[in-house]
């Protein structure tokens, strides 16, 4: 069962449940601008691919998810819930990026896992008490599910790649 808190902070004021996924998804765009910066330079044989994958999955994607989970979501996940959501998108990013320039597509296999299940915690998290337009629901589940149908094909194209 997920756990819910009001969304007011110890200090009294409103708790921005998004702003650790916004944070952390400044940092992926940041590393992934500078990997692209130094990709040819470093002669980097995933540098670009990297890059990309830093700055539209660890970075816009988390952010939207974060922030249109914290828009719908009625009542408000936990800190808990919120905490493993990040735990397990950042560390399956991470392990995609390991497992790709490593060439080990079980670590991608991982790291794909770990990114399923913090999708299926953000499903969840939202639910059927969801607040806000339903266009805006809608868009939210549309994009879980796009992006649940592409890790097996990115995972394919580990293998693939990996021979």
């Amino acid at each position: 069962m997920t756990q819910h808190v009001d969304s007011r902070s110890a200090a009294g004021q409103p708790f921005r449940g998004d702003l650790p996924f916004r944070v952390v998804a400044v940092v992926w765009v940041i590393i992934g601008g500078l990997i692209a910066a130094v990709t040819r330079p470093l002669g980097l044989e995933h540098g670009s691919w990297a890059a990309a994958f830093l700055v539209l999955v660890g970075g816009v994607l988390q952010s939207g998810l974060g922030v249109a989970q914290h828009a719908l979501a009625a009542p408000r996940p936990s800190p808990g819930v919120l905490r493993a959501e990040l735990l397990t998108w950042n560390l399956g990013c991470l392990a995609v990026i390991a497992g790709t320039v490593l060439s080990s597509p079980w670590i991608v296999d991982g790291g794909g896992l770990l990114l399923v299940v913090t999708m299926a915690l953000m499903i969840r998290t939202v639910g059927r008490g969801a607040t806000g337009p339903s266009w805006a629901l809608w868009t939210y589940r549309a994009v879980l599910v796009l992006t649940v149908v592409s890790i097996p094909i990115g995972l394919l194209l580990a293998h693939v790649r990996a021979g």
